[in-house]
């Protein structure tokens, strides 16, 4: 079975509230993650916050077509929460 995001919600500070379809939800600190061509420009907060849950690909995106994996993001909230695998 692969992971989705089912809800997302940008929050100040560079994090996310993300909900996953495995029922784990969390707030993830994205503040350190954001280099590379497509994630520098997310270091501007106004672009960081037009994140939105995208139903198709089951994970968040931004309006500069930027998106991370679920995977990953689930990954980052169990390593910053110490949640559970």
């Amino acid at each position: 079975m692969f992971l989705h995001t089912s809800f997302v919600e940008p929050r100040l500070g560079y994090r996310l509230f993300v909900r996953f379809d495995n029922g784990a939800s969390g707030l993830v600190d994205l503040s350190t993650e954001l280099w590379g061509e497509i994630f520098e420009p997310l270091n501007n907060e106004a672009l960081f916050m037009t994140a939105t849950q995208n139903n198709i690909l089951g994970t968040v995106v931004w309006a500069n077509g930027a998106d991370f994996a679920p995977e990953f993001l689930y990954a980052l909230l169990q390593k910053q929460t110490g949640l559970a695998a």
